[in-house]
């Protein structure tokens, strides 16, 4: 039997198998049906396997071996594209990894470092091959082993950990406080296998964050600890059931050193006070606090009144030789200070209270003179009388701050035609119930305590805008205005006062100032060079109350005055007291020959309107006519008589 008998062609098994010749072509290159070659590359298939082949359906299995192969292939493409992306995947983590400024880190179970980033760098001063095998407690710094092992203790218990804050030092020995966020890594059993995380240079943050802390608790002056920090600290105290002591001093005269060399040198003698009560504390073991203004306090844990007493003794002594330079020309040597003391938890059981009664015994030490310590005491005879200018120093200085003194008028009335001319300016204080406090209760203890002088310029700037702003410059009508004997005798004072006026824009000659006699007569040189530099201004000037003191008489020619305001008292009485009668007739004849204008007050009734008017009296004012209004009700009153305003 020839060879040609025993092989099929591909031509001929294909038609055999019913399989196209290139596909038969690719398998036998494939190795799934593999052909043999002639001499002339010719394809020759053996007849027994073909046959065989074609008996048992070769087709189909030849298709699923394809589909096999295909299948095979796409999974074998897939795997190249995943393997293609993990491998592109775990070039950008490389990359955001190493160029990350936050330090990634890794350590084994007993927290040595296995991998750090280049960020290593930035945190301690070391790139990650010299880091293997150490760990963050090698850079602790000081104490920091304590919060590092909190830090642990903490990791261990939860699992991980957030922001965490320590406190390391670099290789090259540079402080670095850095937040760590960590997380435990475990084996299938559970067993720790080591600590994953990251850390960031937080050292700006920190330390802005304990700056913003520190301002808050410590005054921008001096850097003392503040009131807020007191509190806290007596707070804590008391909380514990402590005994201790505390001190408020304040500055004798501070007011005289802020007016006569300006604020400028009032904050260096508050730095100055501030570094001599530093070094008292040196040795007595206290705490000095600046509480605002020219007040500071000292506390003292643990002291009882002799201590405190003895050390407020030191303080006192150390002010008393201070010396401040004011100016490179002038030494301030006589500075004082007045202290309060008072002792925990027997003068006070919470902050408020025992606050209260130190602030009670400081003020004491200013009203027995100054340069003094008081320890509080219940018992005190001058209790209430300091609990009550403690309570109106700060009603006035809250009604400054909140504008609460408002302006009334009362008319002057021309008495030969009840006509108002002119207005009198009377200051009310506004209280919380939207009443009107009167100026008697609380004017004195204004001047006591130094805040007259702004009630008096506060009044003057409130009269002028109201001019201003209702176009009442430049009319006939003149405002009387009361100042106080502290003012007018307070230089800086006088220097904002009179500034004020020239800056007005104001008709000079529609102000009327006045004083009262007894003020005047207590400081006649000041009240007189006053008055004068008022008249050179063109300002009018009036004695209140004339008559209180028969002394004045004397002076009388040598006050350049335009009015002179008879004492109500007089006034009242006049229709039923002869002696009353006879001292304002010579008034108003004495006060004629002296070209002055005479103006009566307390005018309450008809008769005493027809004496007033018999002995020659200019003006007038009181009830008869019309009641204390508010300054902007005068608008609307009528040109005419204001007799019969009284039912008004």
């Amino acid at each position: 039997m020839s060879a040609s008998d025993m092989e099929y062609s591909i031509q001929e098994v294909s038609e055999l198998l019913g399989i196209p010749i290139q596909k038969l072509r690719r398998w036998d290159v494939q190795g799934v049906l593999v052909a043999l070659r002639t001499a002339g590359g010719h394809r020759r298939y053996a007849k027994e396997l073909i046959d065989r082949l074609a008996a048992s359906g070769l087709n189909a299995t030849a298709d699923k071996a394809s589909q096999e192969l295909a299948t095979v292939k796409r999974a074998l493409a897939e795997k190249r594209r995943i393997i293609q992306l993990l491998l592109e995947s775990e070039n950008r983590y490389r990359d955001l990894v190493e160029t990350s400024h936050d330090l990634i880190w890794a350590t084994d179970a007993q927290g040595r470092f296995t991998y750090l980033n280049t960020a290593s760098n930035d945190i301690f001063g070391l790139a990650p091959k010299d880091l293997m095998g150490r760990c963050f407690f090698d850079f602790e710094a000081g104490a920091a082993h304590i919060s590092n092992r909190r830090f642990l203790a903490l990791l261990r218990k939860n699992g991980e950990v957030k922001s965490y804050a320590t406190h390391v030092l670099t290789a090259g020995r540079e402080d670095r406080w850095i937040g760590i966020n960590a997380r435990l890594t475990h084996d299938d059993n559970g067993e720790v296998l080591g600590i994953r995380g990251t850390a960031r240079d937080i050292t700006e943050q920190h330390l802005a964050s304990r700056r913003i802390e520190h301002l808050a608790l410590h005054d921008s002056l001096t850097d003392l600890p503040n009131r807020h920090s007191l509190q806290s600290r007596i707070e804590a105290a008391l909380g514990e059931s402590r005994v201790g002591a505390l001190l408020f001093i304040d500055i004798d005269h501070f007011k005289y050193v802020n007016d006569n060399f300006g604020h400028r040198s009032g904050d260096q003698l508050i730095i100055g006070i501030g570094s001599v009560l530093r070094d008292v504390m040196r040795d007595c073991g206290g705490e000095l606090h600046r509480l605002g203004g020219d007040e500071f306090a000292i506390h003292l844990p643990e002291a009882l009144r002799k201590q405190a007493s003895d050390t407020a003794e030191s303080a006192l002594d150390a002010i008393r030789h201070y010396r401040f330079p004011a100016t490179e020309q002038r030494i301030i040597s006589n500075l004082s200070v007045s202290v309060g003391i008072a002792l925990y938890p027997f003068d006070g059981a919470d902050v408020p209270s025992l606050f209260s009664n130190v602030d009670i015994a400081m003020y004491q030490a200013k009203e027995l003179g100054r340069n003094r310590h008081v320890v509080f005491d219940q018992a005190s005879d001058n209790l209430r009388s300091t609990h009550k200018r403690i309570h109106w120093a700060k009603r006035l200085r809250d009604a400054l701050d909140e504008d609460r003194f408002c302006l009334f008028a009362q008319p002057v009335v021309r008495l030969r035609d009840q006509k108002a001319v002119h207005h009198e300016i009377l200051v009310r204080l506004r209280d919380d119930s939207g009443g009107y406090i009167l100026p008697s209760t609380f004017i004195e203890l204004a001047e006591s305590l130094s805040l007259v002088q702004e009630i008096d310029l506060l009044v003057v700037e409130k009269l002028l805008a109201f001019m201003r702003k209702h176009n009442q410059v430049g009319k006939k009508l003149r405002y009387f205005v009361n100042l106080s004997r502290v003012s007018i005798s307070d230089e800086r004072w006088i220097k904002r006062f009179m500034s004020l006026l020239k800056a007005s824009a104001t008709d000079p000659s529609q102000l009327v100032f006045e004083i009262t006699e007894t003020a005047a007569m207590t400081e006649v040189d000041v009240t007189m060079t006053f008055i004068s530099r008022l008249k050179d201004m063109g300002c009018r000037f009036a004695l209140d109350d004339f008559g209180a003191g028969f002394s004045s008489f004397y002076y009388l020619k040598r006050f350049e005055v335009d009015y002179l305001k008879i004492d109500g008292g007089f006034i009242r009485d006049l229709a039923t007291d002869e002696g009353s009668r006879l001292f304002v007739r010579a008034l108003n004849d004495v006060a004629r020959g002296l070209n002055k204008q005479v103006v009566a007050e307390w005018v309450e009734s008809p008769e005493v309107l027809k004496l007033l008017v018999e002995m020659g009296a200019q003006f007038g004012q009181g009830y008869l006519f019309r009641r204390p209004m508010p300054l902007e009700e005068t608008l609307r009153l009528p040109a005419t008589r204001m007799m019969r305003a009284k039912a008004s």
